[in-house]
């Protein structure tokens, strides 16, 4: 890995690209940026927290990575531990798609599978970084996982001739958020509205705000996996009380309409993660939310985190869409 001026070694993740999208903005009323995440070395926005967690465990000697994944912070693991040369173990729920199970393969892992969800996974791979010289690389709840999802808003500052008058971007465990947070505090934004979106099924964040604590749901149901931790991190419900986050949820339907919907507009096919936040966008819900005073009128311009698309293929989103009776 090559240094960079002043010693600090290059980061794993690239910048990527802010474009405007004509089509997301007539639907929402309003000039719509997309941060495209999605073109990230392996498909999301997690090789930037994930990536600055190994490479600071790498500095302190660790001889092996463990971390639990229904996919992307696999996938991240497993790409950095393959460019630092360091043996990896992921361990995967059971309804991780085979697709997933061979990406991570191929980049060299060692791929386990333990638990229908990944709660269960992380309580195996805890297990399996006891041995020494091993490290945990938790998905989204460490500080460094957040220090490094923070880098996105400085390149949103340095792309953007003005701040945005919202940030929108899904929630699973919630290390995004709290990359987004740090990232705002950093460069001084941390006036700007964040809304949070999540499906049905895998609400945990939504759940939790509502209950004022962190609540465990008791199972995952939404065909967004990559959603489906049963509790969100402590940090996301701080988050919450430091800056304006608003919660939003949609049904499975809205999210994989979406997906479907962004493909044709936009030529990007992403997962129904990523179609949760997009929804927001496609189904009123920005115009809303002005309607009901959680937004100035009118708004300039808003972001939106398109956050992954590793985990889908054109097969699957027909599989889905059957599945939720969309055909």
């Amino acid at each position: 890995m090559a240094a960079q001026p002043g010693g600090r070694e290059k980061p794993f993740h690239v910048i990527s690209p802010v474009l405007e999208s004509l089509v997301l903005s007539r639907a929402a009323g309003t000039k719509v940026y997309m941060k495209l995440e999605n073109v990230q070395p392996t498909g999301s926005f997690k090789i930037r927290g994930i990536g600055h967690l190994c490479q600071e465990a790498a500095k302190k000697g660790c001889s092996r990575f463990v971390c639990s994944s229904g996919g992307n912070a696999g996938l991240a693991a497993a790409y950095v531990a393959k460019k630092l040369g360091l043996p990896v173990t992921v361990v995967v729920p059971s309804t991780t798609g085979s697709t997933t199970v061979r990406k991570l393969e191929e980049l060299g892992a060692e791929v386990e599978v333990s638990g229908q969800v990944w709660d269960e996974a992380n309580e195996r791979a805890l297990e399996l970084a006891q041995t020494e010289g091993c490290v945990s690389i938790h998905p989204f709840d460490h500080p460094l996982v957040w220090q490094g999802h923070a880098s996105l808003v400085q390149e949103l500052k340095d792309s953007l001739e003005t701040k945005p008058d919202a940030i929108l971007l899904a929630v699973g465990g919630g290390g995004l958020l709290a990359g987004v947070v740090a990232g705002l505090h950093q460069v001084g934004w941390q006036d700007v509205p964040i809304i949070a979106a999540e499906t049905w099924g895998a609400h945990s964040f939504h759940t939790a705000l509502e209950a004022g604590r962190l609540v465990s749901l008791p199972e995952i149901t939404s065909v967004a996996k990559c959603l489906g931790a049963k509790k969100v991190a402590a940090r996301a419900l701080e988050c919450a009380r430091e800056c304006q986050v608003i919660s939003q949820v949609v049904e499975d339907t809205e999210a994989v309409r979406a997906v479907e919907r962004f493909l044709d507009d936009e030529r990007m096919l992403v997962q129904p993660a990523c179609g949760a936040v997009l929804a927001l966008l496609y189904t009123g819900r920005l115009q809303r939310l002005q309607d009901e005073g959680w937004l100035r009128t009118p708004l300039a311009s808003v972001v939106v985190v398109v956050c992954g698309g590793s985990h889908i293929q054109v097969a699957q989103l027909q599989a889905l869409k059957s599945q939720l009776g969309l055909e």
